[in-house]
C-alpha cells in the first residue's frame, strides 16, 4: 500500500527528515531535523503529527540530537540526554506516544551495560529504530485485526488522518482498510474534513487517493446526513490517549461522530496500538486537552475567515465515552467493553 505514499518520517544515514504535513496536498516537502529545537518546534507546528508518528520521530529526534552532543563522561550525557527528552515531552501534552517513546529511550539508556558515551549513543539509535520497526508491524497487525468488521463493498467514516501519515507504515484506523485492499475487498470511505486544520480533506483523502481507494470528502457538518443516507457501515477513528477505562482523546470532532454513529446505530470503533493505552490515567476526565491558537480558527489557510481579536474555543482534541465505542482495535486483536477488564488484561500479557 505504501508504493505511493510518503514516509512520515524518514532517517538516513544518521540524518533525520520530517515530511511537512501543512504544506500538503500541494507539496511533499522534508525537512531536516539536527536539534531538538527544530524537533519541538515540528512536533508543536503539526509539521509532524499522529499520535504513532509523533512517538517514532520524537526518538529519532532524541537520537540524533544525542548524535551532536560532545560530552565525555556518562554522566553528563544522560544528563542532557534527560534534559533533551522533558523538553521534547512537553511539545504535545495530549499524544501518549510521545511519552512513551521518549521514556522507553531513555529507559534503554539506562539499562545498558555499555560504558562509553560512542556505545550509548549507539545504543539510542538501535532503540529509535526498534521503536520504528515495531510501530510498522503494530499498525500492520491492527490492519489484520481489523478484518474482523470489514466487508466487501462497505462504506467506513473516518475523521481526522490516522494513515500511513500518522505513522510509520499503514496507519491506524486506515490500516484495516489498507490490509482490505490488499486482501481483493473494495470499501468506500468518507473522509471529514476535520476542522480547523483540514486533516481530513488535506491528508486522509490526499493518501487514499493515492492509493486508489474510492474517498469521498464530506465537511465535518454533513456527517449526519450521509449516515442517514444509509452510506455508513461502519466508522473507524484513531487516538491519541485511551485512559485506563476506555475513555479516547481523539482529533476535535471525534465524539460529535461518535453521537452521530449512535443515534444511527452504525458501530464506532477506535484503532491504535496498544502504547496509546494510558493505564494511569482513570478516565477521559483526566486526560490533558491541549488548546490551540485562535489564528488557526479565524485564519484558516492564510486568510482571515473571522473577525480579528474574536474571542476563540480552539481545543485539539475531544474525549469520546468508552459507552460510546463497540470496539478498541489493536494490535493484539479488538478488545470490547467492559474496558477497563479488557484493557487491564491486556496490560497483564
Amino acid at each position: 500500500m505504501d508504493k505511493e505514499i510518503a514516509l512520515a518520517v524518514k532517517y538516513e544515514d544518521g540524518r533525520l527528515f520530517f515530511l511537512d504535513q501543512t504544506l500538503l496536498p500541494e507539496k511533499e516537502v522534508y525537512v531536516e531535523i539536527t536539534n531538538e529545537t527544530e524537533a519541538w518546534t515540528a512536533i508543536k507546528r503539526l509539521v509532524l503529527r499522529g499520535a504513532p508518528a509523533i512517538g517514532v520521530g520524537a526518538a529519532y529526534a532524541l537520537s540524533v540530537c544525542a548524535d551532536h552532543l560532545a560530552m565525555e563522561t556518562v554522566s553528563a550525557f544522560c544528563e542532557e540526554i534527560h534534559r533533551i527528552k522533558e523538553y521534547l515531552n512537553c511539545s504535545r501534552p495530549t499524544a501518549v506516544n510521545l511519552s512513551w517513546a521518549l521514556n522507553r529511550m531513555e529507559s534503554r539508556l539506562h539499562s545498558s551495560d555499555k560504558t562509553t558515551v560512542a556505545e550509548l549513543k549507539e545504543v539510542l539509535r538501535a532503540e529509535a529504530k526498534a521503536i520504528y520497526e515495531e510501530d510498522v508491524r503494530m499498525c500492520r497487525k491492527i490492519g489484520e485485526a481489523g478484518q474482523e468488521i470489514i466487508k466487501d463493498k462497505m462504506g467506513i467514516l473516518t475523521h481526522c488522518n490516522a494513515g500511513a501519515l500518522a505513522t510509520s507504515r499503514y496507519g491506524t484506523a486506515l490500516s484495516p482498510i489498507y490490509v482490505a485492499r490488499e486482501n481483493g475487498l473494495h470499501v468506500r470511505v468518507f473522509a471529514d474534513e476535520t476542522r480547523p486544520l483540514l486533516q481530513g480533506s488535506r491528508l486522509t483523502a490526499y493518501e487514499l487517493m493515492k492509493a486508489g481507494i474510492d474517498t469521498t470528502v464530506i465537511t465535518d457538518s454533513m456527517a449526519a446526513v450521509v449516515m442517514k443516507k444509509g452510506w455508513v457501515d461502519a466508522v473507524i477513528v484513531g487516538a491519541d490517549r485511551i485512559a485506563a477505562n476506555g475513555d479516547t482523546a481523539n482529533k476535535i470532532g471525534t465524539y460529535g461522530v461518535a453521537l452521530l454513529a449512535k443515534a444511527h446505530h452504525i458501530p464506532f470503533y477506535v484503532a491504535c496500538p496498544y502504547s496509546t493505552v494510558d493505564t494511569k490515567t482513570p478516565s477521559g476526565e483526566d486526560i490533558v486537552i491541549e488548546e490551540r491558537a485562535a489564528e488557526e480558527v479565524l485564519c484558516g489557510m492564510g486568510k482571515w475567515t473571522g473577525p480579528k481579536g474574536a474571542k476563540v474555543f480552539n481545543p485539539a482534541f475531544d474525549v469520546t465515552p468508552h459507552a460510546l465505542i463497540a470496539g478498541i482495535i489493536t494490535e493484539k486483536g479488538i478488545l470490547r467493553a467492559p474496558y477497563d477488564q479488557s484493557l487491564r488484561k491486556l496490560d497483564c500479557r
